[in-house]
């Protein structure tokens, strides 16, 4: 699996900091401090860059998306019990 940010070009270099760790999983208070910003300026950065469209696209290699080995015919099975 990928994440790719895209349309980061219209976003500041602070902004790229804050949503980057955001995608990360960091929540704001952490990324405050890391960043030496006020938990409110990290709200109004991702706020900004969400009203400029950047997008957090995931890359799922093809295989994720079949059936693994064994449980095509388990969901048979519990489909016939009920």
């Amino acid at each position: 699996m990928r994440i790719e940010l895209r349309k980061m070009e219209r976003l500041s270099f602070r902004e790229r900091q804050v949503v980057v760790l955001k995608e990360m999983g960091y929540p704001t208070e952490i990324i405050a401090k890391k960043l030496g910003l006020s938990p409110s300026t990290v709200t109004t950065l991702l706020h900004r860059a969400r009203q400029k469209g950047y997008e957090v696209v995931v890359i799922l290699p093809g295989q994720v998306l079949l059936p693994v080995e064994g449980e095509e015919e388990d969901e048979e099975a519990r489909g016939e019990e009920g």
